[in-house]
């Protein structure tokens, strides 16, 4: 059974008082080590204190609204989050505490040191690598190697990861259940969400495992993950307030963006990066166009 280790300095103030006040003992940080999931090892030090499972602040905290902030490479604040477009569904998310996270990465996170933490979905190889770098300290798939849906329940840093499966199409019509997952990021008070290669429309049940989110990152091709019409129905219920667009392979933006109309604006910008707090989102839902998307 997967055991997660929740570090109280590493999840910091505002995830310890939810978990104290829905009963949970937090443990102090001299009392565990980080919790490692991946697909290199999955093994528990017998040793370690076992807390209960993490507890969701995106499902618990009540959210702020305000102005999105520009990144230019300057170090974060304590409340800040960058994200920065690297190509086709890759975003590089960078916490305070400096925990370096990229999403459906393929072997290439950009030209700086390796993540700490990657993502994968195998919906194709450019979502996935087989031969991650050995200095990434944690690899999740969105996949479970050995069957049914993976599980992901993890503390790095300042950042709690979790993940929500969904299905990917197969040959001659078919589906392979619990073959892609949504990984939800949690840290600065922000609820961050990717997509991953989502291939159907989501159940209340899925909407009820994601919980709130700031910032959703949402596949835009048009019709290898999810036609426009149906992917913009997904983003206008998730109710985010900043939507980062990806994997947009040849299809139009502005045929995404129509479908949205004056309830949410629509940001292009000239840069790759963006950062966001959980004090400074907008109040109008904004879709924001990065550099190279």
């Amino acid at each position: 059974m997967k055991q997660t280790i929740i570090n109280i300095s590493s999840i910091g103030l505002l995830l310890a008082a939810v978990l104290a006040s829905s009963g949970f003992t937090v443990l102090p940080s001299s009392d565990v080590a980080t919790p490692v999931l991946s697909m290199k090892t999955q093994k528990a030090q017998s040793s370690q204190t076992v807390a209960p499972r993490a507890v969701s602040t995106c499902q618990a905290i009540a959210q702020l609204r305000g102005d999105v902030r520009l990144a230019s490479g300057e170090p974060l604040n304590r409340d800040q989050v960058r994200l920065t477009y690297i190509n086709h569904s890759t975003y590089l998310i960078e916490t305070p505490q400096g925990v370096r996270i990229a999403t459906d990465y393929n072997g290439y996170a950009g030209p700086r040191e390796v993540p700490n933490v990657v993502t994968m979905n195998k919906a194709h190889s450019g979502h996935f690598t087989m031969n991650a770098d050995p200095a990434i300290d944690h690899v999740l798939p969105g996949w479970n190697p050995d069957g049914g849906a993976a599980d992901h329940d993890i503390v790095v840093g300042d950042t709690y990861i979790r993940n929500v499966a969904t299905d990917i199409r197969s040959g001659f019509g078919g589906a392979e259940p619990d073959a892609n997952s949504i990984f939800i990021f949690e840290v600065a008070g922000l609820c961050i969400g990717h997509l991953g290669h989502l291939h159907h429309e989501l159940t209340d049940s899925h909407i009820a495992q994601i919980g709130r989110l700031d910032v959703l990152m949402v596949p835009i091709d048009g019709g290898l993950t999810l036609g426009h019409e149906r992917m913009s129905a997904i983003v206008k219920r998730l109710r985010a307030s900043v939507i980062l667009p990806m994997h947009r392979r040849g299809a139009s933006i502005e045929s995404f963006l129509r479908l949205f109309g004056k309830d949410f604006a629509h940001d292009f910008r000239n840069e790759p990066d963006v950062t966001v707090s959980l004090r400074n989102l907008p109040r109008q839902p904004t879709i924001i166009i990065l550099s190279g998307v």
